[in-house]
């Protein structure tokens, strides 16, 4: 029996070692590769997650697991791991039993030798077969982000609160504020990361803060707030005043907000902050995005800024007057009001003079309106006709003298400066043959008594008389006779007939002596000298850029069978020397009933630096984004040079023959203002123009000379900005290294109102020079400009959201209304990403176990035989 016994319990181990071995090779590499192929699958789905402005920060831990591969299979592995247990239970006993019979003639303790050796080997096949596998696992977690908008259209540059008479204290500086010097946003990274964007009529993204670590975390404690002044570890890199400055003329709120939801789509979005005056005014709907947001369960927090109440108040919107003027003109001032709570209700208007080096705040009178205001919102024009008088530089003030219940005395006034010019306009006018637009304005000119004209026609034979001061039969070739102009009218010349002396002299009288340029450009002789060598100084003049292309069959668009207006920029209906009626709106109407051009000289695009004014408005032209250049002007030097595209103005005067006259005189008063202003002064400010909406950037010219007369080599020269509030911001202008005496800064217009520069010349001995500039806000932003508080509270309320209608509220909490940081629930995200198993691992167990087993069955062999069992 016990030989029996033996031979069963060794058959029977055999067996299953063998069962055991077979199945687990034959499974074991399959499961592998699949294990290895999800853990891939599950590291890329990870990785997958999408980055929002900023890529979201992550952190990882790493943990060792071990696990039973024979389960893996299995979707609920409490069965299979019960009979598993089972089995091996059974087996175990029934060997036991089995062993025990075999050896009972043998002493206890051989006996359970022989046993515990026999379990052992199937422990070893039972841990083989159940194939356990050492791991280590990744945890990634995915920060929480929080999307923070904030406003930066115009209407944010206005006063955070219209009752207060502090100029200085907008909406957009009471964010730049808390945005710097409070704790919120190292609040707000306690518990996720932060990515910063502004928007107006577009989103652009300032900057991403990622979490604090925990040590980090508790500096921005309120137990623990910063030293008084000092901004929070969070934002001292972010220069939050140049960040956020308030340019765009739209405020495209929902366009806002749904971009930004499609941006952070599957990220783990917590919550986004909208900081704004909620004056949408273009754009989508913010219903729409609204949705979106709820179908994300993405909740939406509103802060307003500004003052919720239209308050009483009446102002000067806009005050608009000639840069220059001459005696003999009648120089028009058109001032604009604008009135809340004054509906059908009048007052005075007073126009007041003042010599520039005069005192601020006094002033001659020189007229005074009854004017009626309209009703809430309107604008009304009030216009002044007066005779410039005598030669000087004067200041011009319109002040309305308003009820006594107005809430904001500070824009009840506008200055804007005007140089009274007593010289006339030396005028060259250039062609290469007598087109239409060269005849007409020669005649114009001739009855001009404030300019002096010369002509020189290319195609003009000896003797030929024309209406002029002075016929030339040759291009000026010397300085004294080139530089005696302060402005050449050069109708589609042929340049190749002037030799490099020649173009060399033009280049430098304009950028050296101011020099005034208006070149028009035509079919005939431009596509001669456009690629020519000799002449690459004359093209650098041109603010366009010509086609680069072996062929010029494509640069000369001959006139085709229909008109195309002019299709004016920005930049176009704003600039005072392309207005061909009294303001504005009336020259756009002007302008909208003149039926256009038939042609233009086709251009690759604009230089930059190159202020487009109109391009040509044929759709089967240019591209869907840029029409061909028409009109374009830029600052060359001390000089500016004016680009038209063909020689068809003169068609203006089918409309009316003033509108012809009007434009080409303030065109060549233009781009001559360099000549004219300049005198026996010791230098000249220049701005590309003096009206300027907020937001917008003024580049500042300053042509200097030193006591001698000559130009001034100092690297820079320090001048002053003068807000409308009173403040003073100081302005470095740095030399142009091109071009001595030349000097060039920039600023940007924040405030509405008047800016005054100031420039002191180096040496002493001359009154500082001064330039005037307007900064105005445009009527779409000035509009219900109050704080939109059912907007704002409609975001926030129909998302989940909360509407805080102050800062402090929002970084403090109100009364049962929780502080952001903590309303703003962590919505991180955690991925388990499985690594492939231990190979090294599995080898040292396979080791281990053949030893065990093998170790097992040899020692029990030995002892069987030493006490004499089969």
């Amino acid at each position: 029996m016990t030989h029996v016994a033996f031979r069963v319990s060794k058959w029977l181990i055999l067996s299953v070692a063998l069962c055991a071995v077979v199945f687990a090779l034959h499974s074991s590499a399959p499961t592998l590769a699949q294990d290895s192929k999800q853990s891939s699958e599950k590291g890329v789905a990870s990785a997958a997650i999408p980055a929002p402005s900023t890529s979201a920060s992550t952190t990882e831990t790493e943990h060792t697991e071990y696990e039973i591969s024979r389960l893996r299979s299995f979707d609920d592995e409490r069965l299979p791991a019960a009979l598993i247990i089972a089995g091996a239970i059974a087996l175990v006993g029934v060997v036991w039993q089995l062993y025990r019979r075999d050896a009972i003639e043998l002493n206890r303790g051989p006996r359970l030798a022989i046993m515990l050796l026999r379990c052992l080997a199937l422990a070893g096949l039972i841990v083989f077969f159940l194939g356990i596998e050492r791991r280590t696992s990744r945890e990634i977690v995915h920060n929480s982000q929080v999307a923070v908008l904030v406003d930066v259209s115009q209407s944010m540059g206005l006063s955070e609160n219209e009752m207060s008479a502090d100029q200085s204290a907008t909406r957009i500086k009471s964010v730049v504020d808390v945005l710097q010097n409070s704790p919120l946003i190292a609040q707000l990274r306690e518990t996720h990361d932060v990515n910063v964007a502004r928007f107006d009529q577009e989103i652009e993204p300032v900057v991403s803060l990622p979490k604090l670590q925990p040590a980090e975390a508790t500096t921005s404690d309120a137990a623990n707030p910063p030293a008084p002044g000092a901004p929070p570890k969070a934002t001292e890199s972010v220069d939050w005043s140049h960040e956020l400055q308030p340019r765009g003329p739209q405020t495209r709120l929902g366009q806002a907000l749904a971009d930004e939801l499609r941006l952070y789509h599957d990220a783990p979005l917590a919550g986004m902050i909208v900081i704004s005056d909620g004056a949408q005014n273009a754009g989508i709907d913010p219903a729409a995005a609204v949705e979106a947001a709820k179908q994300a369960k993405i909740p939406l927090y509103t802060i307003g800024v500004g003052s919720a109440a239209a308050q009483h108040n009446v102002a000067i919107r806009d005050l608009v007057v000639p840069t220059r003027a001459f005696p003999n003109d009648t120089l028009n001032i058109t001032g604009y009001l604008q009135a809340n709570g004054y509906a059908n209700r009048s007052v005075d208007v007073e126009l007041t003079r003042r010599r520039s080096s005069d005192p601020t705040g006094g002033g001659t009178p020189v007229a005074t309106q009854h004017v009626a205001l309209g009703k809430d919102g309107e604008i009304v024009p009030v216009s002044f006709d007066t005779e410039p008088g005598e030669p000087g530089t004067f200041v011009f003030q319109l002040r309305v003298k308003a009820p006594p219940d107005d809430g904001n005395s500070r824009d009840n006034s506008r200055e804007a400066e005007i140089e009274i010019i007593d010289r006339k306009t030396h005028v060259l006018l250039f062609a290469s043959g007598p087109m239409r637009d060269y005849q007409f304005l020669r005649n114009q000119l001739h009855r001009d008594s404030s300019m002096i004209t010369d002509i020189y026609l290319q195609t003009a034979q000896p003797g030929i008389s024309q209406d002029a001061n002075k016929i030339l039969d040759h291009f000026p070739n010397t300085p004294e006779e080139l530089y005696q102009y302060d402005c050449i009218v050069a109708f589609d010349p042929d340049w190749t007939k002037l030799d490099a002396n020649q173009v060399e002299l033009v280049e430098k009288w304009v950028s050296e002596e101011a020099g005034g340029l208006i070149a028009i450009a035509g079919p005939i002789e431009t596509p001669k000298w456009i690629r020519s060598t000799e002449h690459a100084k004359l093209r650098d003049l041109y603010p366009v850029v010509f086609q680069n292309r072996l062929t010029l069959m494509d640069d000369a668009q001959p006139a085709g069978d229909t008109a195309w207006p002019l299709a004016f920029e920005r930049a176009g209906r704003e600039a005072k020397f392309l207005w061909i009626a009294k303001n504005a709106e009336e020259s756009e109407a002007a302008w909208d009933t003149f039926p256009g051009v038939y042609g233009y000289f086709g251009v690759k695009n604009e230089k930059p630096g190159a202020t487009v004014y109109a391009r040509f408005s044929n759709p089967e032209t240019g591209t869907a984004s840029q029409r061909p250049v028409y009109l374009a002007s830029q600052f060359y030097g001390a000089g500016q040079v004016l680009y038209m595209g063909g020689g068809e103005l003169w068609r203006l005067r089918r409309i009316d023959p003033r509108y012809f006259e009007v434009l080409y005189t303030k065109l060549i008063r233009h781009v001559s203002q360099g000549r004219i202003l300049r005198g026996s002064s010791r230098g000249a400010l220049l701005v590309e123009r003096d009206r300027y909406e907020l937001g917008e950037t003024a580049v500042i010219r300053a042509r200097l000379s030193d006591p001698q007369h000559k130009p001034l080599t100092v690297e820079s020269v320090a001048a002053q900005l003068l807000r409308p509030d009173g403040s003073t911001e100081p302005l470095k202008l740095t030399a142009d290294a091109e071009r001595p005496g030349m000097y060039i800064g920039q600023a940007t217009v924040l405030q509405e109102g008047t800016y005054q520069i100031a420039l002191t010349l180096p040496g002493g001995g001359d009154e500082p020079l001064t330039r005037y500039m307007q900064a105005r806000v445009p009527d779409l932003e000035r509009s219900h400009a109050e704080r939109n508080d059912p907007l704002l509270t409609s975001i926030a309320k129909d998302t989940g959201g909360i509407y805080y209608q102050h800062f402090d509220a929002a970084i403090h909490g109100e009364g049962a209304t929780p502080a952001l940081g903590h309303a703003i629930k962590s919505r991180a995200e955690i991925k388990l990403v499985k690594g492939a198993p231990d190979k090294q691992f599995a080898k040292a167990q396979m080791q281990w176990l053949l030893t065990i087993i093998a170790g097992s069955l040899f020692i029990e062999w030995i002892v069987r035989r030493m006490n004499r069992l089969a």
